[in-house]
């Protein structure tokens, strides 16, 4: 029986052995992702260019050091080749479930890879903690995203360090550029003090505004004791991955067109980002409406609009949108879990309201017909309260009077691209919020026999990730202001005057 148990001892050390050896297959190339490996960055972005190794990076700090990972795509569909990747590195040191998206490995540790492609699917790992959490291709995925994820990087294990690691290239699209604003001392070239590749910065969130900060020593606000994060930015290239440059990859980067060539070839982020052909509003144009915006409205303006977009509980939002002259202020959000009833939604519009201005809500959706229903409780003192119903159709063209316009959703988003278009625009002042940026970025539009006509709010949804309400607020405050809409407000012969209201 001894013999049998020292038989089993040996067994045992020796699987140890190779379980260790094959921990150690894996090391991080020399340069860039070996620097990345050894960071002591709370939060780090790694890469910019294509293939220098940014998957390699964080399934080898799932697997060598952390004991529960989690490493993320925006799609589930994009993760099969994470997936094929880990097989190869994990090998028969742990066994993987289909189902769960979990590999389990010999010595107890866990690497999970999940999904979130609407905005809400973060909800399904709240509670969950990992003391690795990483994004791949993290310019996909929202701010909102980002931040309710980091969220739960913890552990209970005072031994294991917690980090969290994104790989990606420059956002190509507006609804990524949070991530130049999150990590602006190394990626913007107008950054006042700007950090060095691999340098820490720290930061806290105050106000609801990120605050960089000159260290990371916790500090005393409002009462409360804030301990600052630290992040880091380490750039790398294809050359920076010798086994992937051997195959003849850097030729497929050289080939393609710009700006892709220089974002995937060289990480560049200050290349341009292309908008849809069929985009409705051009990125430049917002970005100069909220380079011209102030901290404070132009004197002697007053508010001449408010605009309501309504969420009745669930993960979107109810936004409000308020216009003084050619100036918005900061919108307000408020969840859609603390606008559960039409009241809620009026007491909140009741607070900003100034006698004389116009209330602009939208009823399409029951949400909005309840909260129009109640603040029709105050109209003795609010007035005019302007039902907006985006599929209302409108005998309206655009500005050359040559496309018509189907519908109020297609005239009104029109309408803003009109005011905020630089040469013959109204030079709007729009806050700097980068939801916002997205949002108005985001609808495309499609000549039709009929006319001009935005794209399925659903469509929108899928390729955002969650509604637009920022910019539905901001479209709804713009469309009508200083007065109660006409019934002619929507006719050919209405044009000019409205286009001044």
């Amino acid at each position: 029986m001894a013999l049998i148990e020292a038989d089993r001892a040996k067994l045992r050390a020796l699987d140890a052995e190779l379980l260790a050896l094959d921990r150690r297959l894996w090391v991080p190339l020399p340069g860039p992702q070996q620097e990345a490996y050894d960071s002591p960055a709370d939060e780090l972005f790694f890469g910019g260019a294509a293939g220098p190794g940014k998957t390699q990076l964080l399934l080898g700090l799932a697997y060598t050091r952390h004991h529960r990972a989690i490493v993320f795509r925006r799609e589930y569909s994009q993760l099969r080749e994470i997936i094929e990747q880990s097989s190869q590195m994990i090998g028969r040191n742990g066994s993987y479930n289909t189902q769960d998206h979990i590999w389990r490995l010999k010595d107890g540790r866990r690497i999970e890879f999940g999904s979130v492609p609407h905005e809400w699917d973060v909800r399904k790992y709240q509670g969950r903690p990992h003391d690795l959490i990483g994004f791949d291709e993290l310019p996909e995925f929202t701010h909102d995203q980002y931040r309710f994820l980091l969220g739960w990087n913890r552990t209970d294990d005072p031994g294991q360090r917690c980090r969290v690691v994104a790989a990606g290239n420059p956002p190509t699209t507006a609804e990524g550029r949070w991530v130049l604003e999150a990590w602006a001392p190394w990626l913007d070239p107008q950054f006042p003090f700007p950090a060095k590749p691999g340098e820490l910065r720290w930061y806290t969130t105050l106000g609801g505004k990120t605050q960089w900060l000159e260290h990371g020593k916790p500090f005393r606000h409002d009462g409360e004791s804030i301990r600052p994060r630290s992040r880091t930015f380490i750039p790398a290239r294809l050359s920076d991955n010798p086994i992937l440059a051997a195959t003849g990859y850097e030729a497929t980067l050289q080939a393609m067109p710009e700006p892709l060539r220089s974002i995937l070839l060289y990480g560049d982020f200050r290349a341009v980002m292309e908008d849809d052909p069929w985009q409705v509003i051009p990125m430049a144009w917002v970005e100069a409406a909220q380079a011209r915006w102030t901290a404070g409205p132009p004197a002697g303006t007053r508010l001449d609009a408010i605009g309501v977009d309504v969420a009745r509980g669930g993960p979107a939002q109810t936004v409000i949108a308020k216009r003084y002259g050619t100036w918005f202020a900061p919108l307000i959000k408020v969840s859609g879990r603390k606008t559960t009833d039409g009241p809620s939604v009026a007491s909140l519009v009741y607070q900003e309201y100034v006698p004389g201005c116009a209330i602009n809500i939208d009823i399409g959706a029951t949400a909005g017909g309840g909260a129009y229903e109640s603040l029709r409780f105050y109209r003795d003192i609010v007035d005019p309260i302007n039902p907006i119903n985006n599929a209302q159709s409108v005998d309206m063209r655009d500005r050359s009077g040559k496309y018509r316009l189907v519908n109020v959703r297609a005239a009104s988003y029109w309408k803003l691209r009109e005011c905020l278009d630089p040469v013959h625009g109204e030079n709007l002042g729009l806050p700097p919020d980068s939801e916002l940026l997205a949002d108005l970025c985001a609808p495309r539009y499609k000549l039709t026999a009929a006319g001009i006509q935005l794209e399925a709010k659903e469509e929108i949804v899928q390729r955002l990730g969650r509604s637009p309400d920022a910019a539905d607020a901001v479209v709804l405050c713009n469309w009508w202001r200083g007065g109660p809409l006409t019934p002619h407000a929507f006719s050919g012969q209405a044009m000019m005057s409205f286009g001044r209201k």
